[in-house]
């Protein structure tokens, strides 16, 4: 695990997987920027206070990633493959990642380029406070998510991701931006499909990822931040999307059942 809190970063970047793809496909193309010196490196100032509930919150999340570790490493085991666990990165507001920089704006992501997961734990209360998605399991599915890209990433999606990138129309690239993160909310709910199956969840904790879920639906989001709807620009989808396929992948628990981008209804987009 690589802990940056209390270390920010000069430069913020545009939120979720369009974001992080746009800097992976200028990663791939050999156009990345050389790196600015973060504070705490060259004699930079850190502010290294930590409270005793983000540290609570630091280990819990550091828990579910071992979780999401001992059911992928079996799966693939099953499979007759080998899992490569991703690194997970906590950071304070800006931090610098193998796809560019980026900050807790962005939210929770994952980059393809270095293979790590990248939580700012402020999230956890934008989930309560700004999602009303409170909740523990609530940010244990948006961890399971980003896993999930890393799934997607060992299984060649990122990469198709990024060559997409500039051969498509913009709306087209959505509506597979939009498969992409169903199919990670589906792995996310095949995760919580095998953790229940060992006995490790709540009865409570399957309702708490499905609010969050529900409350970060693209079509949701857009209503309240501007008063309309645009599914032409969804790219992660919508509410009732993201619930559909994190509880398939729960119930299911088969990854074949999980193939969202060969799924007719998204395939036409909306």
């Amino acid at each position: 695990m690589d802990d940056r809190r209390g270390i920010g970063g000069p430069v913020a970047v545009g939120g979720g997987i369009l974001g992080v793809l746009a800097l992976l496909f200028n990663y791939l193309m050999g156009d990345s920027s050389t790196p600015l010196p973060l504070p705490g490196q060259n004699g930079a100032p850190v502010n290294a206070e930590r409270s005793a509930r983000e540290d609570s919150l630091a280990g819990f999340v550091k828990v579910v990633l071992a979780e999401t570790e001992d059911v992928w490493n079996q799966y693939f085991r099953q499979s007759g493959q080998n899992y490569e666990e991703p690194v997970l990165v906590l950071f304070t507001s800006q931090t610098q990642s193998g796809c560019g920089y980026a900050s807790a704006a962005t939210g929770p992501f994952y980059c393809p380029a270095d293979r790590k997961v990248y939580i700012d734990l402020s999230f956890y209360d934008d989930l309560q406070n700004r999602f009303g998605a409170g909740g523990d399991f609530a940010m244990a599915y948006v961890v399971a998510h980003e896993v999930g890209h890393h799934i997607q990433n060992l299984m060649g999606k990122a990469q198709e991701m990024a060559r997409l990138r500039g051969q498509v129309s913009q709306a087209e690239y959505n509506r597979y931006s939009v498969m992409m993160e169903l199919q990670a909310d589906f792995l996310a709910g095949m995760w919580a499909h095998y953790t229940a199956n060992k006995n490790l969840l709540d009865p409570d904790d399957i309702g708490e990822a499905m609010r969050a879920a529900n409350a970060i639906g693209d079509d949701r989001l857009q209503r309240e931040s501007r008063g309309e709807v645009n599914p032409e620009s969804f790219t992660h989808g919508t509410s009732e999307q993201r619930m559909y396929w994190f509880m398939k992948g729960y119930k299911t628990g088969d990854i074949r059942q999980g193939d969202t981008f060969s799924d007719p209804g998204l395939r036409r987009g909306y």
